[in-house]
C-alpha cells in the first residue's frame, strides 16, 4: 500500500509499506479518502527544521520535552506524515460491535483506549494504555513518526485502528466529508477553545490572535461567532485568513507579522475568552493580558523556549485562566460532529485548497492556509466475515 512519506523538507514521496491487518479482535481497517494537512505540519515541511532543532534541544534553548513527542532528532525524514482523515470502515474485528464496514468515520489523531484513567478523565490524547505500551513516549499519534509509535500517517491507503468502537467516530448522515476534514485535529481544537468557556461567559467577548495554527485560529473565530459571542475580535497578518474570518462574522485586524511589539493598544476593549494561535510568545501575553477579570485563555500553539515569560501578576489581579496541552479530541467528536449536522457551520471555509489524492506529494507542500485531499469513497463495499 501507499503511504505520503516526508523524506526531507521540499521533498515528499509514495512509498511502499506492507498493508495493515487486523490483530486484535478490537480492531478496524480503514480506508482514508480525505486528508486535511494540520497546521503543525508545515512547520518542517516549509523550514528546514530539524538541524537548528537539535542545536536547540543541545543548547537548552528548546525544551527538552520536545524531544520525547518528536524525538532527539526532530523532523528528520523519513517518516509517514499526516494526522486528520475522514476514512471508511473497510473491516471490522470480531469484537467490534458498533462499526460496520462502509461507515464513514473521523479518525482522531492520538491513539487512545478509552477506558484507562487519563481517558476516563477525557485526556485521550495522554491515554496511559498507550503510554504503558511505549515508555518514555509522549505521545501515541498517527504522522509524528517514530517518536509516536509505528503508526504511520493518515494520507495512506489503509490504517489499522486500534479499540476501534472507542477510536473511531461516525460522521453523521448528509454531512460532506470535506466539511470535517479537520475534525480529527485541527477543528476539534478550535472547538475546546471556545466552546466550554463561552459556556462559561454565555454571550462573552472573544480574541483571536492567529497565524501560526493558521486554520485553527479561523475555526475558532467561527466557532465563537456561531456560539453566541456578542464581539469576535480576530488578529492576523494575512489578508487571506483576514478575509476568511470576515466572512465567519468577525471583526478583523491587521497585525505586524513580526509581533515584537504588544498589539493591546490596538485592542477595543477586554475578552471573557482568549484564543492563541499564533504560536509567538507574545501573543500568548497578549492574550492573557487582554482577559476580563475570570477570563480564559487557551493557548493552542507550541511555546518551544524553557523560559517562555508570562504575566503573572496580570493573571494574579485578574483571576485569569490559561489552558495550555494537546488536544483531547476523541471526547469532544460527538458534540462537534452533531453542532456541524444541526446547523450547517461551514467550516470549508477555511479550506485555501482542495487538492487530489494522487497528487499529495507535491500538494501537501503547498503554501497555503488549509489544504485537503480528497479522492472518490468506495461504492458498497462487500461485507465480508468479521475477522477474529
Amino acid at each position: 500500500m501507499r503511504e505520503l512519506t516526508f523524506v526531507r523538507t521540499g521533498h515528499l514521496e509514495w512509498r511502499e509499506r506492507p498493508d495493515p491487518a487486523i490483530s486484535e479482535p478490537t480492531d478496524a481497517l480503514v480506508r482514508p479518502f480525505v486528508a486535511s494537512r494540520c497546521d503543525g505540519d508545515c512547520l518542517p515541511l516549509h523550514r528546514s527544521v530539524s538541524r537548528p532543532m537539535q542545536a536547540g534541544l543541545k543548547l537548552g534553548l528548546i525544551d527538552p520535552v520536545v524531544a520525547s513527542i518528536v524525538g532527539h532528532v526532530p523532523f528528520q525524514g523519513p517518516f509517514a506524515i499526516g494526522h486528520e482523515c475522514v476514512a471508511q470502515v473497510t473491516a471490522v474485528g470480531s469484537g467490534v460491535t458498533g462499526l460496520a464496514v462502509g461507515d464513514v468515520v473521523v479518525v482522531p489523531w492520538a491513539v487512545s483506549c478509552g477506558t484507562c484513567e487519563a481517558c476516563q478523565l477525557g485526556l485521550t490524547a495522554k491515554c496511559s494504555t498507550m503510554s504503558a505500551d511505549s515508555p518514555g513516549r509522549e505521545l501515541a499519534a498517527f504522522g509524528f513518526g517514530p517518536a509516536s509509535g509505528a503508526w504511520g500517517g493518515m494520507v495512506a491507503d489503509a490504517l489499522r485502528i486500534p479499540f476501534a468502537d472507542h477510536m473511531l467516530v461516525k460522521v453523521p448522515e448528509g454531512v460532506d466529508p470535506l466539511r470535517v476534514a479537520a475534525a480529527s485535529d485541527n477543528l476539534a481544537d478550535a472547538w475546546r477553545s471556545v466552546v466550554p468557556p463561552l459556556r462559561q461567559r454565555p454571550g462573552g467577548r472573544v480574541l483571536v490572535i492567529g497565524g501560526g495554527g493558521q486554520s485553527i485560529g479561523l475555526y475558532a473565530a467561527g466557532l465563537a461567532v456561531a456560539h453566541g459571542a456578542s464581539v469576535v475580535d480576530y488578529l492576523d497578518d494575512r489578508d487571506s485568513r483576514l478575509e476568511v474570518a470576515e466572512s465567519f462574522g468577525a471583526r478583523v485586524h491587521r497585525v505586524d507579522k513580526a509581533r515584537r511589539k504588544s498589539v493591546l493598544p490596538a485592542l477595543p476593549g477586554r475578552y471573557d475568552v482568549a484564543v492563541e494561535a499564533s504560536s509567538h510568545p507574545q501573543g500568548l501575553r497578549d492574550a492573557l493580558r487582554s482577559l476580563r477579570p475570570g477570563g480564559i485563555c487557551t493557548g493552542t500553539g507550541y511555546y518551544l523556549s524553557p523560559g517562555t515569560k508570562l504575566p503573572v501578576m496580570d493573571m494574579y489581579a485578574t483571576s485569569a485562566t490559561l489552558q495550555v496541552g494537546v488536544s483531547h479530541v476523541r471526547p469532544v467528536l460527538p458534540e462537534l460532529l452533531d453542532f456541524i449536522a444541526t446547523t450547517g457551520f461551514e467550516a470549508e471555509r477555511v479550506t485555501s485548497l482542495v487538492a487530489d489524492w494522487d497528487d499529495a506529494p507535491e500538494a501537501y507542500q503547498a503554501h497555503t492556509t488549509k489544504l485537503v485531499l480528497h479522492r472518490p469513497p468506495l461504492g458498497t463495499i462487500p461485507q465480508p466475515e468479521r475477522d477474529s
